[in-house]
């Protein structure tokens, strides 16, 4: 059965009349939203990570505290940006994390996308060696991440340094169960293959670079599909999962008419990322029904394990609470739930 959640930015912003002024409202408004989801029946509370925004930036505490108070859902991000993370640190403050939330947590990770900062990298201590993207920066970081939340020992005690062996110290804590649960973002069809080849689940973005012409649904349809058969070919344990993204706004009241009933029935949009062309898919937007059929006619939705839908965060908790209702109205007619 396909499995929904929300996938939230988290913005806030310090202007007259805003629901979501600062930070501390944005993080306690998540925690709120978490509950929301997990009473109402979503499956999922998921977070982007941004820095240098006004937005997620650091989101383990907040994981951590949406999970402590929540039975059911996953916690997860799309994704953590690994050119900003020391692996090590990060396989602790995952493994705590998923510790709090009894298994819940989904953890996505890539290279990331652009952000604002220029120079942002080299801030938080990481710049690239003689020849090295990156793409080569974040594969290694996970890499070592992975090996890590294994238990694979990553340091020497005194004793071992003496007799000249190996390392014996492994992070501590350990989540078991937590290395099946890692996601990599994936933006290409290749990157979804490296993905699968990895043994990692697939969390395909909300664009697809080097698009080729066809619709976003079409493509990344045959990304999960490429990547599934990859995966199950080269044996790995587990069943690789994919799950994708959609910003869909089913229009049951006033209020969603005035806030995205002007955005729907459109196209893809197509530009330029990083020099390569990139295309994503249109809002849905129109009735339950209407939506609902939009998604059984996305090939790459029916595709996927799970299927996140992005939340207009900034619109405060009630009428979020309002927005996830709508969705499990959709999703019931699919035959979701």
């Amino acid at each position: 059965m396909t499995k929904i959640g929300f996938l939230s930015f988290g913005h806030y912003r310090p202007v007259v009349g805003a629901r979501v002024p600062d930070a501390r409202a944005s993080l306690r408004e998540h925690i709120e939203l978490a509950v929301v989801a997990d009473e109402i029946g979503l499956d999922g509370a998921w977070v982007r990570v941004h820095h240098f925004e006004e937005s997620h930036a650091t989101p383990f505490p907040l994981l951590a505290a949406m999970a402590a108070v929540t039975r059911r859902i996953d916690v997860g991000t799309g994704v953590v940006d690994l050119r900003y993370e020391n692996p090590l640190h990060l396989a602790e403050e995952a493994a705590a994390t998923d510790l709090i939330a009894d298994g819940r947590l989904q953890l996505g990770v890539s290279r990331g996308s652009p952000e604002v900062a220029a120079d942002g990298q080299r801030q938080f201590g990481y710049s690239l060696r003689d020849g090295e993207s990156w793409a080569d920066h974040a594969q290694s970081k996970v890499a070592r991440f992975r090996r890590a939340i294994a238990g694979e020992p990553v340091a020497h005690s005194a004793r071992a340094l003496a007799l000249g062996e190996g390392p014996d110290l492994p992070i501590r804590p350990l989540s078991p169960g937590l290395p099946d649960r890692i996601w990599w973002g994936a933006g290409s069809h290749e990157t979804g293959v490296w993905t699968a080849e990895q043994g990692m689940n697939l969390l395909s973005s909300t664009l697809l670079l080097a698009e080729d012409g066809r619709p976003f649904n079409i493509q990344q349809a045959d990304q999960v599909r490429t990547y599934r058969r990859v995966f199950h070919r080269l044996g790995h344990p587990g069943p690789g999962l994919a799950a994708v993204t959609r910003p869909a706004f089913p229009i049951t009241s006033d209020d969603d008419r005035r806030y995205f009933g002007r955005h729907g029935h459109g196209g893809d949009s197509v530009g330029q990322l990083d020099g390569s062309r990139a295309r994503s898919g249109p809002q849905m937007v129109g009735t339950v029904e209407e939506v609902a059929a939009m998604l059984r006619a996305d090939e790459a939705v029916m595709e996927a394990d799970q299927v996140l839908f992005t939340m207009p965060s900034q619109l405060g908790v009630d009428y979020n609470r309002h927005w996830m209702e709508n969705l499990l109205a959709v999703a019931r007619e699919v035959g979701w739930k």
